[in-house]
């Protein structure tokens, strides 16, 4: 009996386990059902996104031209190469390893030995992503896509390209910091500064993607060769810069500034009548003593103007009526007192008794001080109005990003004191930036007319123009033409026997306004060493049909060496005035930079003869074309075009006479 209970024991134990067993596969099979037709595809997607990732392919900038068609910033493709030492079956790697280590020995300067070891190393070690070199152009690729092994591509021979883009400047730092750069913020996040972060939405393009594949050691290679959406270039921005007066005025800034020992300074030269931005130049002392743009001053930074505001005032006066320019007055030894408080010209001993027309050539603090504040001390209100009116409260609206505040007292500030309005007689208790002094004294230039200073003038995809900017009119009429005739002829006269009379020249006529202001001064300046002198010329040339108007301001000078407008900053305008005015200095015409060129002409000429002639299916020989010419004919030819350099044509990467399809990206190197 004990031994029948046992085996029913050991037979329900079996019969339990095996129905176990059979609810267990049941519910596996349920489970892979569910997996295979319920959630599979969600599964699939899983391991998907975990091996195979689409990658971004940052389209390249637009360029950045200047007005005259010099490369000013552009967009160089970078490659790297890599190895995937796996992907290669074994007879090929073994056939092309030998002839690939001689050829990458060629083209990268180490002996073959040394790339012969490396590959066979990666190989044993199973490196899916060796590094051959980086920093390749596209010519360099397509010459290392054509060695042995690596020419049979990225399955069979193993070749992993990965392209990056590189910003380069032509023309050096001329003009860095309003041509503009990348830099990154405190957050880790990429910007532009400058014409390159003002027109970004232009110049960005649109990303492509590529898909890639998770490899050993977190590493990603590309699928194929093909991208799955292709980048779209961002367009190209003209600005107004004109390389020849930006290389002018840099230069002239530049020599002032090292023989002073000046801290900074910045000089803008910009066309009369259009507002056009022709050549601006910021420059800041390192530590070592060199000097490099990383600030733009000329936008940004706002201050009291000194000399230089007394037109402004002068202005006012006169279009108010308060005052004549053949009124007398007194400027009693130089030393004049308001209020416990001294003003004093910079002439000791004063200038005696002067009109106001030549105590402004003068630039007698004591004259312009008791102008303003006998006419305006009964209602000061009016002339901050006039001033109001003129528009030198309000920020001009550049399109460069960082533009300084101006400021203008109000009668109704809490700072306003009794001293507020003699002070501003001579440029004191007042902020503006160069850039918004110039815009004032362009308006005189133009007669009256006040335009927005502009930095770019077209926005182009290839020859298609897809935005331009033209005169932007900020007040049609500061003042009347009365008033516009009398300053015209007093800020010759500052040239021509005033203050500036240093910079006289019989062969070209000039027109402006010194100025030495005396940064800081009042506020415990003279104690803590914190006052400095900011020298400043501005003006225009020709000083009868005026074409074009320049600040130039030059901070902390040295002292012992000169710190008085005329000397420290004024060559510099001289410099510039000088060289766009012709070449034959005994007449006073401008040169006309907008005139017809015989050679320009001529490349033109040869241009369309050669666009007429290419068979629009076949690569055209664009070698020794000028590049600007070649970009042209090869764009409207349908091709993308990556240009390297600046002149000629010296190098194409695609052969004459071959077939090539839309789109298809070509290399340019010039000389």
């Amino acid at each position: 009996m004990g031994l029948v209970a046992d085996d029913k024991q050991v037979s329900y134990r079996i019969y339990l386990v095996a129905f176990a067993i059979v609810v267990m596969a049941i519910l596996v099979s349920i489970k892979l059902t569910n997996i295979q037709w319920v959630e599979g595809d969600y599964y699939r997607e899983l391991a998907r996104q975990r091996s195979v990732k689409d990658f971004t392919i940052p389209a390249n900038r637009g360029n950045v031209y200047s007005a005259d068609g010099s490369l000013l910033a552009t967009s160089i493709p970078n490659y790297v190469i890599r190895f995937d030492a796996v992907a290669p079956k074994d007879e090929d790697f073994e056939e092309h390893l030998t002839g690939l280590a001689d050829s990458l020995s060629v083209m990268l300067g180490k002996p073959a030995n040394h790339y012969y070891h490396e590959l066979r190393k990666a190989r044993k070690t199973k490196d899916r992503y060796h590094l051959i070199t980086k920093g390749l152009t596209y010519t360099e690729l397509l010459r290392i896509k054509s060695f042995p092994l690596f020419k049979l591509g990225a399955f069979k021979g193993g070749i992993i390209t990965e392209q990056k883009t590189v910003r380069e400047h032509p023309i050096g730092r001329i003009a860095e910091r309003t041509v503009g750069y990348e830099r990154i913020d405190d957050s880790g996040e990429k910007l532009y500064v400058g014409i390159e972060g003002a027109f970004a939405d232009y110049l960005n393009g649109k990303d492509g993607r590529q898909m890639m594949q998770k490899i050993a050691r977190n590493h990603w290679k590309p699928i194929n060769d093909i991208n799955e959406v292709e980048p779209v270039d961002g367009y190209d921005v003209i600005s107004t810069i004109d390389v020849y007066i930006q290389d002018i005025a840099h230069h002239a800034l530049l020599k002032q500034l090292e023989y002073y020992e000046a801290d900074h300074g910045c000089v803008v030269v910009m066309e009369t009548k259009t507002g056009y931005v022709k050549a601006i130049s910021n420059l800041g002392r390192a530590e070592n003593g060199s000097y490099y743009e990383t600030v733009n001053y000329a936008v940004g930074e706002s201050a009291e103007p000194g000399s230089s505001f007394k037109l402004a005032a002068l202005v006012a006066m006169l279009e108010d009526k308060k005052v004549d320019t053949s009124q007398v007055f007194d400027s009693h030894g130089g030393d004049v007192g308001y209020f416990g408080r001294h003003v004093r010209d910079s002439h000791h001993g004063g200038y005696g008794k002067v009109t106001l027309a030549r105590g402004f050539e003068l630039s007698s603090n004591t004259v312009m001080a008791q102008a303003v504040y006998n006419s305006y001390k009964g209602n000061p209100k009016q002339f901050i109005d006039r001033l109001n009116g003129f528009g030198l409260n309000s920020r001009l609206g550049v399109s460069i990003k960082g533009e300084g505040k101006p400021r203008i007292p109000q009668p109704q500030d809490k700072t306003w004191s009794r001293t507020t309005l003699p002070w501003m007689g001579f440029g004191y208790e007042v902020s503006l930036t160069p850039l918004q002094t110039l815009t004032f004294y362009n308006a005189v230039a133009n007669n009256g007319e006040m335009v927005r200073p502009l930095f770019v003038k077209e926005i182009k995809e290839w020859d298609k123009t897809i935005k331009k900017y033209d005169k932007e009119v900020i007040n049609p009429k500061i003042c009347s033409q009365e008033t516009i005739n009398k300053v015209k002829a007093i800020m010759a006269n500052v040239v021509k026997k005033g203050t500036g009379s240093k910079l006289y020249s019989p062969n070209f006529s000039m027109a402006g306004k010194t100025g030495t202001a005396q940064v800081n001064y009042g506020k415990g300046g003279k104690t803590n060493g914190d006052m400095y002198y900011a020298s400043t010329f501005v003006g225009y040339f020709p000083a009868d049909e005026p074409q074009y108007s320049c600040v130039v301001i030059i901070n902390k000078p040295h002292v012992a060496k000169g710190y008085y407008g005329a000397d420290v900053s004024g060559p510099v305008f001289r410099r510039v005035a000088q060289k766009i005015f012709t070449d034959v200095p005994s007449t006073n015409s401008i040169k006309k930079l907008d005139a017809k060129i015989k050679d320009q002409e001529q490349l033109y000429a040869s241009y369309y003869d050669k666009a007429n002639t290419v068979n629009k299916n076949m690569i055209p020989n664009v070698v020794s074309m000028s590049g600007m010419d070649a970009v042209a004919l090869l764009g409207n030819m349908g091709l993308k075009v990556q240009v390297i350099g600046v002149g000629k044509v010296k190098k194409q990467s695609l052969k004459p006479g071959d077939a090539f399809k839309k789109n298809q990206s070509i290399i340019l190197e010039l000389s």
